[in-house]
């Protein structure tokens, strides 16, 4: 079993899940990655290939299909010094 790194507590679990990958000014949604993810903190762990594969997929600007995404700012809050 592994620990997570990030949080010293939880177990890394094999999972399959979807990145929202931003790549200078585009984003892509990218599904069903292999990644390690902390079940204690959500932490996710990508190997070297998986992480060459998301840079490819954003370089080339691969597509399956487009899809509409919602965007907005929030307003009205300040933050104080």
């Amino acid at each position: 079993m592994e620990t997570c790194y990030f949080c010293q507590k939880g177990i890394l679990e094999e999972k399959k899940v979807t990145v929202d990958f931003r790549w200078g000014n585009k984003l892509i949604v990218i599904e069903e990655v292999p990644a390690k993810v902390c079940n204690e903190c959500g932490e996710r762990y990508y190997s070297p290939e998986v992480s060459r594969e998301m840079d490819k997929i954003a370089i080339e600007g691969k597509k399956d299909r487009v899809i509409e995404v919602p965007l907005t700012k929030l307003s009205g809050i300040e933050i104080s010094p």
